[in-house]
């Protein structure tokens, strides 16, 4: 079996870290970053160091931000009187790329889930009542993903909030446009015969 150096054997051993990557994989990406040009390879390692050294959670609402408040939190034009809860980052720029939403944000940083320890004490929910104690919000929108952990994150968030003076509302669930029933998965089905409104 022919030997690699240590070097090398450390950079494979710290991509197979990242998420999604397996040994092949990273393997495969530490022979790439030998074979571009160096100061590609560098420019990569500059990057991540940048990141790690400039990025933070805003204050307010947990997005990403170099320094201070998000770029969302700081916007004047936002409706500050609604409050769209999320999950992770990239939830939020789901919804922004939507551009239909144009209300604040409060990120929790994952989501209730036992099986993996994780509980409501870990994630910005206590942050999260604090904001809406401050008496500033009409509509707290609950937009976890809808998964059980996510539904269970949703209604934990709800029942602690429930003598608050707003309106409490979840993402609708269901069929898109243009979709053809015979062809729905039966979860998506189930939800939007629940979640049905007046026509």
């Amino acid at each position: 079996m022919s030997q690699i150096t240590r070097s090398l054997s450390n950079l494979i051993q710290q991509l197979t870290k990242l998420p999604g990557i397996g040994p092949k994989s990273a393997e495969r990406l530490a022979y790439h970053l030998l074979r571009v040009h160096k100061s590609e390879a560098l420019a990569l390692a500059a990057a991540i160091s940048d990141v790690r050294e400039n990025v933070s959670y805003c204050p307010d609402c947990f997005n990403l931000s170099e320094g201070g408040l998000c770029p969302i939190c700081r916007n004047p034009n936002r409706d500050r009187s609604l409050l769209c809860v999320v999950e992770q980052p990239r939830d939020l720029i789901a919804i922004e790329d939507s551009g239909v939403y144009r209300g604040l944000y409060h990120i929790l940083l994952g989501r209730i889930a036992p099986l993996e320890n994780i509980g409501a004490e870990q994630l910005t929910i206590e942050r999260l009542v604090q904001r809406i104690e401050r008496g500033e919000f009409k509509e707290l929108i609950l937009a976890t993903n809808p998964t059980v952990e996510g539904d269970g994150t949703a209604l934990y968030v709800s029942n602690l909030l429930a003598d608050q003076s707003l309106a409490i509302t979840r993402l609708a669930r269901g069929v898109t446009t243009g979709s053809i029933l015979e062809h729905t998965n039966k979860e998506v089905l189930a939800d939007a015969l629940s979640d049905r409104r007046p026509f």
